[in-house]
């Protein structure tokens, strides 16, 4: 059994479809990443029909705990970076409250307790959107509570809250940059 590679990423998804198939993607560049797949994730993976194949370096962890367990990683510096991508204003609205009662939403919670950087890819974050559903692109329109508590997410440490898949990537790019030293 080869020994797990530490530092990694924590990479949390959520019930959210907006820009989920991306987010995949984005994944699949990382390596020695732990994906946390929330029980609503699961309700999108399906929707959307999409596979938990990543790469080797990839571990899944599944909701399958109270309290979500997988978590414990953030105790022993397993993670470096934790990544909540994308983030349903019901998850953001969650971290904003402090209320930690969902894998994502702990993942956010335990890495900063532990002093864990994250990313926070925020579905709400304008007036009006324009998001791929299973069926093709929709308009939403986010209720000014999600855009107020993605503002005040904005606020809290070592937390960067991103509003497009480019600012995504970028973020990821300069966190792989410091982690190697670069940064």
């Amino acid at each position: 059994m080869t020994r797990l590679h530490t530092p990694r990423w924590a990479w949390a998804l959520t019930g959210s479809g907006h820009f989920f198939i991306e987010s995949f993607d984005l994944i699949r560049t990382l390596e020695h990443c732990d994906v946390f797949v929330s029980k609503a994730a699961n309700e999108v993976l399906r929707m959307y029909k999409l596979k938990l194949d990543f790469p080797e370096t990839t571990r899944v962890l599944h909701d399958k705990t109270a309290s979500s367990v997988p978590i414990g990683g953030f105790y022993t510096g397993v993670y470096h970076t934790a990544v909540i991508a994308p983030a349903t204003s019901n998850t953001v609205a969650k971290c904003v409250a402090g209320i930690s009662d969902s894998l994502p939403t702990n993942v956010y919670a335990q890495a900063g307790k532990c002093l864990v950087p994250s990313i926070v890819f925020a579905c709400d974050t304008a007036p009006e959107l324009e998001t791929m559903a299973p069926s093709g692109i929709v308009k939403v329109y986010p209720r000014p509570i999600d855009l107020e508590n993605t503002a005040r997410l904005k606020t809290y440490e070592r937390t960067q809250v991103v509003e497009s898949l480019a600012e995504l990537i970028e973020a990821i790019s300069a966190r792989q940059r410091v982690i190697s030293g670069d940064g």
